[in-house]
Protein backbone atom coordinates (compact mmCIF):
# COMPACT_ATOMS: atom_id res chain seq x y z
CA UNK A 1 0.00 0.00 0.00
CA UNK A 2 1.63 3.22 -0.99
CA UNK A 3 2.10 5.70 2.07
CA UNK A 4 0.08 9.00 1.60
CA UNK A 5 -0.89 9.60 4.95
CA UNK A 6 1.58 12.23 6.28
CA UNK A 7 2.37 12.37 10.10
CA UNK A 8 -0.26 15.56 10.37
CA UNK A 9 -3.09 13.61 8.91
CA UNK A 10 -1.98 10.94 10.84
CA UNK A 11 -2.30 12.83 13.76
CA UNK A 12 -6.10 14.14 13.11
CA UNK A 13 -6.58 10.59 12.70
CA UNK A 14 -5.51 9.91 15.63
CA UNK A 15 -7.74 12.11 18.01
CA UNK A 16 -10.49 11.23 16.06
CA UNK A 17 -9.81 7.86 17.26
CA UNK A 18 -10.09 8.85 20.68
CA UNK A 19 -13.29 9.80 20.23
CA UNK A 20 -14.34 6.92 18.73
CA UNK A 21 -13.53 4.74 21.29
CA UNK A 22 -14.64 6.94 24.07
CA UNK A 23 -17.90 7.53 22.35
CA UNK A 24 -18.84 3.73 21.33
CA UNK A 25 -20.10 2.52 24.33
CA UNK A 26 -23.04 5.65 24.42
CA UNK A 27 -23.22 4.97 20.65
CA UNK A 28 -23.07 1.66 19.98
CA UNK A 29 -24.49 0.48 23.64
CA UNK A 30 -21.21 -1.50 24.29
CA UNK A 31 -21.48 -2.82 28.22
CA UNK A 32 -19.54 -4.40 30.77
CA UNK A 33 -15.64 -5.37 29.26
CA UNK A 34 -16.85 -4.24 25.57
CA UNK A 35 -17.38 -0.56 27.38
CA UNK A 36 -14.21 -0.86 30.01
CA UNK A 37 -12.04 -1.88 26.54
CA UNK A 38 -12.83 1.10 24.43
CA UNK A 39 -12.43 3.47 27.42
CA UNK A 40 -9.24 1.83 27.85
CA UNK A 41 -8.06 2.12 24.76
CA UNK A 42 -9.59 5.86 24.28
CA UNK A 43 -6.88 7.32 27.15
CA UNK A 44 -4.21 4.85 25.78
CA UNK A 45 -4.65 6.12 22.50
CA UNK A 46 -4.72 9.93 23.38
CA UNK A 47 -2.10 9.84 25.86
CA UNK A 48 0.33 7.62 23.24
CA UNK A 49 -1.01 10.60 20.76
CA UNK A 50 0.25 13.51 23.40
CA UNK A 51 3.53 12.16 23.35
CA UNK A 52 4.44 10.92 20.14
CA UNK A 53 7.03 13.49 17.94
CA UNK A 54 4.71 14.12 15.37
CA UNK A 55 3.01 17.55 14.25
CA UNK A 56 0.01 16.97 16.30
CA UNK A 57 1.95 15.67 19.25
CA UNK A 58 2.24 17.70 22.53
CA UNK A 59 5.47 16.44 24.59
CA UNK A 60 7.11 14.89 21.74
CA UNK A 61 8.94 11.74 23.43
CA UNK A 62 7.94 9.11 21.89
CA UNK A 63 9.59 8.29 17.75
CA UNK A 64 6.52 8.25 15.50
CA UNK A 65 7.86 5.04 14.10
CA UNK A 66 7.18 3.49 17.78
CA UNK A 67 3.88 5.01 17.48
CA UNK A 68 3.46 3.13 14.66
CA UNK A 69 4.48 -0.04 16.11
CA UNK A 70 2.40 0.34 18.88
CA UNK A 71 -0.56 0.88 16.14
CA UNK A 72 0.15 -2.12 14.31
CA UNK A 73 0.15 -4.33 17.70
CA UNK A 74 -2.78 -3.34 18.87
CA UNK A 75 -4.53 -3.53 14.95
CA UNK A 76 -3.57 -6.96 14.71
CA UNK A 77 -5.06 -7.82 19.09
CA UNK A 78 -8.41 -5.81 17.76
CA UNK A 79 -9.10 -7.84 14.95
CA UNK A 80 -7.99 -11.14 17.25
CA UNK A 81 -10.33 -10.07 20.60
CA UNK A 82 -13.01 -8.96 18.53
CA UNK A 83 -13.46 -12.91 17.32
CA UNK A 84 -11.99 -14.52 20.21
CA UNK A 85 -13.73 -12.48 22.87
CA UNK A 86 -16.92 -10.88 21.61
CA UNK A 87 -20.23 -11.30 19.54
CA UNK A 88 -23.13 -8.84 18.08
CA UNK A 89 -22.09 -5.13 17.76
CA UNK A 90 -19.19 -5.29 20.36
CA UNK A 91 -17.66 -8.01 17.94
CA UNK A 92 -18.31 -5.85 14.86
CA UNK A 93 -16.69 -2.68 16.32
CA UNK A 94 -13.40 -3.82 17.34
CA UNK A 95 -13.15 -5.63 14.19
CA UNK A 96 -13.69 -2.48 12.20
CA UNK A 97 -11.49 -0.58 14.39
CA UNK A 98 -9.01 -3.17 13.99
CA UNK A 99 -8.84 -3.11 10.36
CA UNK A 100 -9.41 0.45 10.32
CA UNK A 101 -6.49 1.17 12.47
CA UNK A 102 -4.12 -1.46 10.32
CA UNK A 103 -5.22 0.49 7.07
CA UNK A 104 -4.09 4.07 8.53
CA UNK A 105 -0.86 2.03 9.78
CA UNK A 106 -0.22 0.46 6.18
CA UNK A 107 -1.29 3.82 4.83
CA UNK A 108 1.46 5.94 6.62
CA UNK A 109 4.75 7.33 5.85
CA UNK A 110 6.41 6.91 9.16
CA UNK A 111 9.80 7.89 7.71
CA UNK A 112 8.72 11.11 8.21
CA UNK A 113 8.04 13.20 11.46
CA UNK A 114 9.99 15.58 14.01
CA UNK A 115 12.77 14.80 15.87
CA UNK A 116 12.12 13.22 20.26
CA UNK A 117 12.65 16.24 22.31
CA UNK A 118 15.56 16.52 24.58
CA UNK A 119 15.29 15.33 27.65
CA UNK A 120 15.75 18.07 29.83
Amino acid sequence: MPKILAPRVHGFLDYLTVVVFAAAPAAFGLTGLAATLSYLLAAVHLVMTVLTAFPLGVVMKVPFRLHGAVELVVGLVLVVLSVALFDGIARTFYLVMGVVILAVWAATDYRTAVPVSPRG
